[in-house]
């Protein structure tokens, strides 16, 4: 990925948001999505792009639509 994507980290920070939002923590949000606690890290961080697939996961572990994050 290029250090300057700025779409990921702009979802990152909104998943991340959302997550404090409903209180709870990456662990918790990774489980119910079926992906790592590092790999929710790395979402949130803007490390690496989500697909659609895991994108769509993450929203309905945080019980919101994929279209609140991009």
């Amino acid at each position: 990925m290029r250090k300057n994507a700025t779409l990921p980290k702009a979802i990152g920070k909104k998943i991340q948001k959302r997550r404090k939002q409903i209180g709870i923590t990456q662990e918790e949000a990774a489980e119910r999505a079926g992906i790592s606690r590092a790999y929710m890290g790395y979402i949130e961080q803007g490390r690496h792009a989500p697909s659609l697939e895991v994108l769509q996961k993450v929203a309905k572990a945080l019980k919101s639509s994929m279209s609140d994050f991009v």
